[in-house]
């Protein structure tokens, strides 16, 4: 008996020394990968998240205005243009538009040479209300953000213009708080370090695409109401949506309220384009605003010299006047002004409405 029990203990003991054999080269085959994990993490949280940046490239000529054309296809007003950047200074600016996806500008689409070829190579089908005329904005920047000579980037249109207030979703806090939300212009004058930023920008695009979708309705496209355009054709029924729920149309919000994330609104000044609002006769009723429309009867050499005139702007809302300087001397206030139609530009043309550029105005 007492051998037999011998033999059934050295059996177990060989068992359990199998196991713990076993269990050790299965330990010994996990710490390899978890060891290279480790180790991969350790030297992601050395290393900086992002590339360090880089010295600026030099500047070999003189400095440029960029003029950024965000257009739906061919540019409506470009004889105007034409005749304005014909009378400015050679090599004191550059030219780009964005159009729509295979749209080419060339002499079978525009009259002027200065927009023949000007188009982006790639661009985005911007949609009115979504953050596609943000991306496209950013595509603008860009691409004149390539050539070191470009000091001032200016964002123009054509007559495109929205007519929506716009709102803060609270769903975008805590990334962008509530009190960061700013509204302004779209139509924008930037010198090169803030169009650095908003091409640099990772962050605050990304709660723009997330939460900014537009509410469609009845009233705007005759589609039925309370759904939510979720692309490729599908809408997602919105209980309770209206209009104005939860629409934050990024193109007056996203570059004011990503330099107040930044911190730089003690940087910024007002607009440089000019627009006439038809107003309501209710202070507090700002949804039937919207920017008016020179035609041929309303444009005209006095209406373009009362523009340039202007050497003050008045915020009713701030109680405050503001005196317009450019490097501590008075200046016109407006450098640009819209909305024109094809048949006011015409009678500026003929009218010699037109002045030369003056970069120094921007520069």
């Amino acid at each position: 008996m007492p051998a037999k029990r011998s033999a059934s203990a050295a059996s177990v003991l060989a068992i359990t020394a199998g196991r713990r054999a076993a269990r050790a080269r299965l330990c010994i085959r996990l710490a390899a990968p978890l060891s290279f994990v480790l180790l991969l993490v350790a030297l992601l949280r050395t290393q900086p998240l992002t590339a360090p940046p880089t010295a600026p490239p030099p500047i070999t000529g003189p400095a440029k205005v960029a003029f950024l054309f965000l257009v739906r296809s061919g540019v409506p007003l470009d004889l105007l243009w034409d005749a304005f950047f014909r009378n400015g200074e050679d090599g004191k600016f550059s030219v780009y538009v964005h159009s729509a996806p295979g749209f080419k500008l060339d002499r079978t689409t525009t009259g002027s040479p200065y927009f023949d070829g000007r188009q982006l190579a790639k661009s985005v089908k911007v949609e009115w209300g979504e953050p596609t005329m943000v991306e496209a904005e950013r595509m603008l920047f860009a691409a004149a953000l390539e050539d070191p000579t470009n000091q001032r980037f200016v964002l123009l249109s054509d007559s495109f213009v929205d007519k929506t207030e716009m709102r803060y979703n609270p769903s975008m806090s805590p990334a962008i708080p509530k009190d960061k939300w700013r509204k302004g212009s779209q139509w924008v004058a930037l010198i090169r370090k803030h169009a650095e930023v908003v091409v640099g920008d990772k962050h605050a695009l990304k709660v723009f695409r997330r939460h900014c979708k537009m509410v469609v309705t009845k009233a705007l496209f005759g589609q039925k109401p309370n759904y939510r355009r979720l692309g490729f054709g599908l809408w997602r029924k919105q209980k309770g949506a209206t209009r104005m729920e939860h629409d934050c149309i990024p193109d007056e919000h996203y570059v004011q309220t990503l330099f107040s994330i930044k911190d730089l609104e003690n940087e910024l000044e007002r607009t440089l384009t000019y627009t006439s609002w038809n107003q309501s006769s209710d202070p507090k009723d700002k949804m039937t605003w919207h920017p008016m429309t020179f035609e041929y009867d309303t444009a005209s050499t006095e209406q373009i010299n009362a523009i340039k005139g202007i050497d003050r702007v008045n915020y009713q809302m701030e109680h405050r006047t503001e005196w317009c300087q450019c490097n501590g001397t008075p200046a016109p206030c407006f450098v640009f002004a819209r909305k024109f139609s094809y048949s006011a530009a015409m009678h500026l043309l003929e009218a010699g409405a037109v002045g030369p550029l003056k970069s120094a105005q921007l520069v």
